[in-house]
């Protein structure tokens, strides 16, 4: 999963239907957890797009999604937040959570 600028970022959800978005800090232990799930995950799920950004970097986004704490994933569907999760529990939980979401995605 590579990590995308603020712009990188704001161009993915406005063009693409489905994307998964990794929020994290460098020194956060919880997120380095998160992040190895979300990779085993995403390996299901190559026709989606990954991202992940360092919330330091992107205060007034963060502020704006109401970011109360790292690790967060958001899901947005053409450009649109459909979900925002803290609790990445398991590959499993992750794995129905974006199936769900593909499900759902408009094409």
């Amino acid at each position: 999963m590579r990590d995308w600028t603020k712009e990188e970022l704001i161009q993915e959800i406005n063009e693409n239907k489905l994307s998964v978005v990794y929020f994290y800090t460098p020194m956060c232990g919880t997120c380095q957890v998160a992040k190895r799930m979300l990779d085993v995950t995403k390996e299901l799920f190559p026709h989606l797009t990954f991202g992940m950004l360092d919330v330091n970097y992107i205060q007034d986004l963060a502020m704006k999604w109401e970011i109360e704490s790292v690790p967060c994933l958001m899901i947005f569907n053409n450009g649109e937040m459909k979900e925002k999760i803290y609790a990445f529990r398991s590959v499993e939980y992750l794995y129905g959570l974006f199936k769900e979401h593909d499900g759902m995605s408009v094409n």
